[in-house]
């Protein structure tokens, strides 16, 4: 069997150029991959407005169009999506509405529902309450708020999902295809109640490895920021090619 193509989809504000040290540490091992780009972020891209928006399932058809072109350019070759952060999201609703990839690899992936956050996670309920009030005055969310500059639907669907635990999108089973949960330790947006609800909700656990990575295991010069983690990506792009390799 061929070695895997990875795409990545990013977190949530962040460029697709952020995640060249995981393409990178990828392609050192002999596989592809390519980090997808991320709408309204993108150098020389329209970022969102009150004229320019769009959604959780408009980001959905981006990956599914992705793994499209890539079924298409080598049939034989496993295609695996990495999703960070939000991209964990969005990659999860693709794999239960579309043709999924062969597999799945979610990185500092959260349920955001306030109620699993610290300090009765007032803090993160008022920004699932003050993003929506702004997006309906700007017609997006405008730096330098959560997200910012972000566009107003999916801004809202993701606030939403803050404030009830619902996902936007349904989820009519759980994800069978191979899957990989990497929990980032000291992760402060994907603390663990959080992580442990993304699981429950979408993964079938006969078919997810759960690997936490710890602060000591990082490099030197490294650590297990929610974002920061991918500028020195080796222990966790390792352990997502030992996973593959042993199934």
């Amino acid at each position: 069997m061929p070695a895997p193509l990875v795409l990545i989809s990013s977190a949530m504000a962040v460029p697709s150029s952020f995640y060249r040290p995981v393409v990178a540490a990828f392609e050192a091992h002999g596989w592809d991959s390519r980090a997808l780009p991320h709408a309204g972020f993108e150098r020389g891209e329209p970022v969102a407005s009150r004229a320019n928006d769009w959604s959780y399932a408009d980001e959905m058809t981006r990956v599914a169009d992705a793994v499209a072109k890539a079924r298409a350019e080598a049939p034989d070759r496993p295609v695996i999506l990495l999703g960070h952060s939000l991209g964990s999201q969005i990659c999860a609703g693709h794999q239960l509405h579309r043709p999924p990839a062969d597999g799945f690899v979610a990185i500092g992936a959260s349920v955001p529902y306030f109620r699993s956050y610290p300090r009765g996670g007032l803090p993160v309920l008022l920004v699932g309450l003050t993003v929506p009030v702004a997006a309906r005055i700007r017609g997006f969310v405008p730096k330098p708020m959560f997200g910012g500059p972000g566009p107003r639907t999916l801004m809202r669907e993701w606030a939403r999902f803050v404030r009830t635990g619902k996902p936007p999108f349904t989820v009519p089973h759980l994800i069978t295809t191979p899957s990989l949960v990497i929990k980032l330790e000291g992760d402060s947006y994907s603390v663990d109640k959080a992580n442990q609800l993304f699981v429950t909700k979408f993964l079938d656990p006969a078919k997810t490895t759960r690997w936490i990575y710890t602060k000591d295991a990082a490099p030197e010069g490294g650590n297990t920021h929610h974002v920061l983690w991918g500028k020195t990506p080796g222990p966790v792009v390792d352990k997502v090619v030992d996973w593959w390799d042993s199934l």
